[in-house]
């Protein structure tokens, strides 16, 4: 049996070690310029219990600028050992977003269940943009699939639009506006050897309007729209008006 004391110290001991393990492992966004805008993200893939997803944006300004803040987003993706943090894979593409009357707002890491065969499993990137006009709101949301090859990071699917919405309205009440939302789902049959993917898309239409001193507002909610997604050998093809501006 040990002494109290020495059990106390034993136990602390073990404590400060499974913090100091749990320190290492964390996953840690990679550095960035402060500078400029940007992005910077790590997070564990659930899908590899070793595995981490690192994510860096920086902003590009537009040379002929004139101070308001345009430019384009590069993008830097890497695969990292959980533990020691090295580099597995990594994926590089210079000028992957534009930012300008239509604004990059938010960059995030997607590790849903993109199982496109048995051994190969996708993690996407969600870009969403917002635009400046009060009275045209507009907003999308791009989701971008990437596949680990080896030592390097390969895209399947590009600028998937999952969601969007635009309007008009008058600055007070009356408008109108539809918001889409488009979710996917791993189909049984393939393509190339690539699941095909499902895609169902709602679309939800709202108009407004000033009746006495209420602005009231209406909405409807059309029939479901499914449409298949086929992997072409190098990528999934997009049906138009399902591609991000």
């Amino acid at each position: 049996m040990f002494p109290r004391s020495s059990l106390i110290l034993l136990l602390g001991s073990l404590g400060l070690l499974a913090g100091a393990t749990s320190v290492a492992a964390q996953c840690l966004p990679p550095p960035r310029n402060a500078e400029v805008p940007g992005f910077s993200l790590c997070k564990d893939w659930p899908a590899f219990a070793d595995q981490s997803i690192s994510l860096l944006s920086e902003m590009v300004p537009d040379p002929s600028d004139s101070g308001n803040g345009d430019g384009t987003y590069n993008l830097q993706l890497a695969v990292l050992e959980r533990n020691s943090g090295q580099v597995l894979a990594r994926y590089a593409q210079p000028a992957a977003f534009v930012s300008d009357a239509v604004r990059l707002e938010s960059v995030k890491l997607d590790t849903g269940r993109f199982q496109l065969t048995p051994q190969v499993r996708a993690f996407g990137v969600r870009a969403g943009f917002e635009g400046s006009s009060r009275v045209n709101p507009f907003s999308q949301v791009w989701l971008s699939l990437y596949v680990r090859e080896g030592s390097t990071l390969r895209p399947v699917l590009e600028k998937f639009l999952a969601h969007s919405y635009n309007g008009e309205w008058d600055g007070q009440c009356a408008g109108e506006g539809t918001k889409t939302t488009r979710t996917l789902e791993i189909a049984k049959t393939r393509s190339h050897g690539y699941a095909d993917l499902i895609v169902r898309s709602v679309s939800v239409s709202t108009r407004s309007e000033q009746v006495g001193d209420q602005c009231q507002s209406k909405s409807l909610t059309a029939k479901p729209l499914l449409v298949t997604l086929h992997y072409d050998g190098q990528r999934y093809v997009l049906p138009n008006g399902y591609s991000g501006i």
